[in-house]
């Protein structure tokens, strides 16, 4: 499993950014990663400036949200929804996009589910369980 350190995962994230607004070609992962950069014009300025943004520290308190965080969860949820893992998470993402009438209000509503599971994870000091997220789901 490939596992980015804090620096690598924000410059994809700066770098798919910088492509798409200069024309550039993008991977598909950059181009998934540009477009939902680009559902979130709050964060247009800080991926504008990479050299001012790139060791910006948010607090765990969640009184600003991390935009790095945040969109990272929502490469996760993607990437969980195109190869059907964990199982039922198809089914539950159609159901909340029919529910908020959009994927991506879907998709945040599902990233507070998928925060809570790693939240536990870390707490109980155990693997990530899927039960957990799938059961949060079912009761959003």
């Amino acid at each position: 499993m490939y596992n980015p350190s804090r620096d690598e995962a924000r410059n994809f994230l700066f770098e798919s950014w910088r492509k798409r607004c200069a024309g550039e070609l993008l991977t598909p992962l950059e181009d998934l990663t540009a477009q939902l950069i680009s559902k979130h014009p709050e964060y247009h300025s800080l991926f504008n400036d990479a050299e001012s943004n790139q060791d910006k520290d948010y607090a765990p308190d969640g009184t600003v949200v991390n935009p790095f965080l945040h969109l990272m969860m929502h490469l996760t949820i993607e990437e969980q929804i195109s190869i059907g893992q964990p199982h039922g998470i198809r089914e539950q993402f159609v159901r909340l996009t029919q529910k908020y009438e959009s994927e991506h209000e879907a998709q945040h509503a599902m990233m507070d589910c998928l925060g809570e599971m790693i939240w536990q994870a870390q707490r109980n000091k155990t693997a990530p369980d899927a039960a957990v997220y799938i059961s949060c789901l079912e009761k959003q």
